[in-house]
């Protein structure tokens, strides 16, 4: 009996028989798509480095009639994860859906970053995920194929306040490409979803103010909103169907096109540290509302 109570977009069973590990399985973004996952037919495994949120997490997945276990993982730590990876290909005999959900990071302005803090979100959002990836594709894709799927960021006019994470977040991007052409003759299709603004309680995790300011910002995009989980999720879940075996090395942008809206989601102090250059002796003449 697989779960019944997650509305998804897809046909119930689509996923029967297949294995499907999700990190950061147990709040946010990572729990919604463990959720519909395992309401088509996937036996889920969460991984996470706190247990109590995993266990919760495959308590409601098997209430809702789902096939859900769980590990802890420190995803920083290479040979912990790939230790458990080997644990569960042992287990579980294969890993056909790898989604790489894990990550962190905390606002912070540029020059304030201390060299721990920046190793530490590089080290969770970019190596992290790197470990895990090259972990199942050694222990079990590399032989049987799959399909991986690493949420990322919407990042791509920059992220101020917290640059560590967009250039971690970037370097996915790139890794997702790399491993797109890599891997292609051994059947593992490498992918992305970069999540613009997403009602989440991930949220919470910042400070008040800082909520409260990214509340508006996040707002300011062609749809007016913020995103929901299960629309992340959903465009996993597509990534991970055969229905996407000709996209490989693409990163999905669920943002409501706040990645082609231009206003600023940072303060912008008005300034005169950057003088214009004018080289040329006859230029033409602008409308006065635009020199101002």
């Amino acid at each position: 009996m697989t779960a019944a109570h997650y509305t998804s977009m897809f046909r119930p069973n689509l996923f029967a028989g297949k294995v499907a590990l999700i990190t950061g399985g147990g709040t946010g973004i990572g729990r919604c798509i463990a959720h519909e996952l395992a309401s088509l037919g996937a036996t889920v495994i969460l991984a996470a480095r706190r247990e109590e949120p995993l266990q919760a997490t495959v308590a409601e997945i098997t209430a809702d009639g789902g096939k859900a276990d769980f590990r802890t993982m420190n995803i920083r730590d290479e040979e912990n994860v790939d230790a458990v990876v080997a644990e569960l290909v042992a287990t579980y005999g294969r890993i056909d859906f790898l989604v790489n959900n894990a990550g962190g990071q905390f606002v912070c302005e540029a020059e304030s970053i201390r060299p721990k803090g920046w190793r530490a979100v590089i080290d969770t959002n970019l190596n992290g995920t790197f470990w895990v990836t090259q972990s199942v594709f050694n222990r079990t894709m590399e032989k049987h194929g799959g399909a991986i799927v690493s949420i990322v960021a919407e990042m791509w006019n920059g992220f101020p306040g917290l640059s560590h994470t967009g250039a971690a977040r970037a370097a996915v991007v790139n890794l997702t490409q790399s491993l797109g052409i890599e891997w292609a003759s051994r059947g593992v299709r490498v992918n992305a979803v970069a999540p613009g603004g997403i009602l989440s309680s991930g949220l919470a995790n910042y400070p008040e103010p800082v909520q409260e300011m990214a509340a508006g910002w996040m707002r300011m995009n062609p749809s007016a909103r913020l995103g929901t989980e299960s629309e992340v999720s959903a465009a996993t879940v597509f990534l991970l169907t055969p229905a996407a075996a000709y996209i490989t090395g693409a990163t999905i942008r669920v943002d409501g096109g706040s990645s082609l809206a231009k206003q600023p989601t940072w303060p912008l102090d008005p300034h005169d540290k950057m003088p214009a250059f004018q080289g040329f002796h006859r230029p033409d003449g602008a409308p006065e509302q635009f020199k101002k």
